[in-house]
Protein backbone atom coordinates (compact mmCIF):
# COMPACT_ATOMS: atom_id res chain seq x y z
CA UNK A 1 0.00 0.00 0.00
CA UNK A 2 1.19 3.79 -0.91
CA UNK A 3 1.19 6.15 2.34
CA UNK A 4 1.57 9.91 1.93
CA UNK A 5 3.71 10.89 5.36
CA UNK A 6 3.12 15.01 6.29
CA UNK A 7 5.72 15.54 8.35
CA UNK A 8 8.24 18.73 9.80
CA UNK A 9 11.67 18.63 8.63
CA UNK A 10 13.21 19.42 12.63
CA UNK A 11 11.84 18.13 15.35
CA UNK A 12 12.88 20.67 17.18
CA UNK A 13 11.16 23.33 15.04
CA UNK A 14 7.25 24.15 16.19
CA UNK A 15 4.86 22.48 13.57
CA UNK A 16 3.89 25.09 11.30
CA UNK A 17 1.30 24.28 8.21
CA UNK A 18 3.66 26.52 5.54
CA UNK A 19 6.68 24.20 6.49
CA UNK A 20 4.71 21.09 6.40
CA UNK A 21 5.70 18.69 3.86
CA UNK A 22 5.66 14.99 2.42
CA UNK A 23 6.42 12.52 0.98
CA UNK A 24 5.40 9.17 -0.56
CA UNK A 25 6.50 5.43 0.56
CA UNK A 26 5.16 2.10 -0.03
CA UNK A 27 4.45 -0.13 3.23
CA UNK A 28 2.55 -2.86 3.95
CA UNK A 29 1.01 -1.33 7.14
CA UNK A 30 0.47 2.58 8.58
CA UNK A 31 3.03 1.30 11.44
CA UNK A 32 5.49 0.32 9.40
CA UNK A 33 5.35 3.57 7.30
CA UNK A 34 6.01 5.51 10.19
CA UNK A 35 8.55 2.83 11.60
CA UNK A 36 10.41 3.58 8.15
CA UNK A 37 10.40 7.50 8.45
CA UNK A 38 11.18 7.73 11.88
CA UNK A 39 14.19 5.07 11.19
CA UNK A 40 15.88 6.38 8.36
CA UNK A 41 14.97 10.14 8.91
CA UNK A 42 15.02 13.06 11.83
CA UNK A 43 11.50 14.12 10.75
CA UNK A 44 8.53 14.95 13.12
CA UNK A 45 5.60 13.41 11.57
CA UNK A 46 2.78 14.98 11.55
CA UNK A 47 0.20 12.43 9.97
CA UNK A 48 0.79 9.58 7.84
CA UNK A 49 -2.74 8.91 5.28
CA UNK A 50 -3.16 5.99 3.39
CA UNK A 51 -3.70 6.26 -0.23
CA UNK A 52 -5.81 3.85 -2.23
CA UNK A 53 -8.74 4.28 -5.50
CA UNK A 54 -9.34 7.79 -6.62
CA UNK A 55 -7.21 9.88 -3.90
CA UNK A 56 -3.75 7.67 -4.73
CA UNK A 57 -4.55 8.21 -8.56
CA UNK A 58 -4.87 11.84 -7.87
CA UNK A 59 -1.46 12.14 -6.08
CA UNK A 60 -0.19 10.19 -8.36
CA UNK A 61 -1.24 12.74 -10.98
CA UNK A 62 0.26 15.51 -9.01
CA UNK A 63 3.74 17.32 -9.91
CA UNK A 64 5.36 16.42 -6.79
CA UNK A 65 4.31 12.34 -6.31
CA UNK A 66 7.60 10.02 -5.71
CA UNK A 67 7.96 7.35 -3.82
CA UNK A 68 10.46 7.68 -1.16
CA UNK A 69 12.60 4.34 -0.30
CA UNK A 70 15.00 3.70 2.14
CA UNK A 71 17.90 1.33 2.23
CA UNK A 72 16.72 -1.14 4.94
CA UNK A 73 13.05 -1.90 3.59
Amino acid sequence: MIFKVLYQPDKKQTPRRETTLSLYLEADTEVEARGLVEDNTDYAIEFVEPLQGEHLKYEQDSSNFKLTEFNNK
